[in-house]
């Protein structure tokens, strides 16, 4: 609303903030032209052959900043090195899984004939990864028909163990974590926290060192779990066909090898 100076002039026009901020509003002065936003990438499907020749299908989330959309090497090697381990490790255990992804170990152990009530996959309580791990186990073929029931929670390394987990673990497998350098203090928080302290519990810690130049950083994690209380041996060493990232530097050989160690508590 205008109003007049003292003289004969009138003063220019005023705009109320409102009618300002709504002027704006109808402008496109801030928006984004089309096709500014990557679309969202779709779920991918990944396959894995068990030892028998059966295949398992697993779905991968379209793209996640936790890296959930891969099928990681370490877990399809450590998915191998359970097979070939069922009576020691997997028959008659309870059995959980930190970090999981599209949770193929953790799958593989249901197969394989863990006790039937505790085989429990977790990774971050991201609702996008916790809901694909659920669709992974509820549309496994093979868990099916198996005795065995997989079931599926968001947990956060560190945390205080749900009460799902507060009776503790014969088997713990994390596969491809150790990449995660500053989260190496809460992954073995989590191993004392839900590890039965019993001669023959033990952790798989299975990974490849993908950024070579790190590699060091990665094998940080045993020096802290020795502190820790644990005793470390290295059970496997397997080089793969191909590097999961051909665009990444650093020794080919170092990326496609898959490491693969056991933590059991220090008697």
């Amino acid at each position: 609303m205008s109003k007049a100076n003292s003289g004969n002039r009138s003063a220019p026009t005023d705009v109320s903030e409102s009618e300002e901020t709504e002027n704006f509003a109808d402008t496109a002065l801030f928006q984004e032209p089309d096709g500014y936003f990557e679309p969202e990438k779709p779920p991918s499907f990944a396959e894995h052959t068990l030892l028998s020749g059966e295949k398992i299908h697993m779905r991968l989330v379209g793209h996640n900043p936790l890296w959930g959309h891969l099928l990681w090497n370490g877990g399809q090697v450590v998915s191998e090195y359970l097979q070939q381990h069922i009576e020691d490790l997997v028959k008659g255990q309870d059995i959980l899984e930190l970090g999981a992804g599209a949770g193929l170990p953790g799958i593989v152990c249901g197969i394989l004939g863990a006790r039937k009530w505790k085989v429990l996959i977790t990774d971050y309580p991201d609702e996008e990864l916790v809901e694909n791990l659920r669709f992974n186990v509820d549309n496994c073929e093979q868990l099916k028909t198996s005795e065995s029931k997989v079931s599926v929670e968001g947990y956060l390394w560190g945390a205080p163990p749900p009460a799902s987990m507060s009776s503790g673990f014969d088997l713990l497998i994390l596969a491809d974590l150790l990449f995660n350098h500053s989260e190496h203090a809460k992954l073995l928080s989590t191993i004392r926290l839900t590890l039965k302290r019993q001669p023959a519990a033990s952790a798989l810690v299975f990974f490849t060192p993908y950024r070579p130049w790190l590699f060091a950083n990665d094998m940080a994690f045993f020096d802290l779990a020795r502190q820790g209380g644990f005793v470390i041996e290295r059970v496997l060493e397997k080089v793969m066909e191909n590097v999961m990232f051909a665009e990444d530097r650093g020794d080919e050989l170092l990326r496609r090898t898959v490491y693969g160690f056991v933590l059991r508590w220090h008697f």
